[in-house]
């Protein structure tokens, strides 16, 4: 049974799946939109929600639990300074998900993320 055992695997080793959350989780933030799979999209968009949610009390411990996820500098001080003032008075659903067809290759559901607003 697989009771309380939440999040997809993505068919990676938890390392692997960590090491890809955390860098299309940081794409995000930088370039505003990404193009990924649909089951990747849904799985980082857990983060990046607790992010923004988190980087919305501008004090030590959030930034060190966001330097957790965010490893560049740049990035997480723009998380903290447009995406956490942008959505200072929204309770939650930071982004969207916009279907976009299909991969050619092996036919994987293709989507935009990006966030709203």
């Amino acid at each position: 049974m697989r009771h309380l055992k939440s999040g997809r695997k993505l068919g990676r080793t938890s390392a692997h799946r960590i090491a890809l959350t955390k860098n299309l989780a940081t794409a995000l933030f930088e370039h505003g939109r990404i193009e990924t799979t649909e089951a990747k999209a849904k799985e980082i968009r857990r983060w990046v929600e607790k992010l923004v949610t988190t980087a919305k009390t501008d004090d030590l411990h959030a930034r060190r639990r966001v330097a957790r996820v965010v490893t560049r500098e740049d990035v997480a001080a723009k998380l903290f300074t447009q995406y956490a003032e942008q959505f200072r008075d929204r309770p939650g659903g930071y982004t969207r998900i916009i279907g976009n067809g299909t991969r050619q290759g092996d036919g994987a559901p293709v989507v935009i993320m990006e966030f709203v607003e």
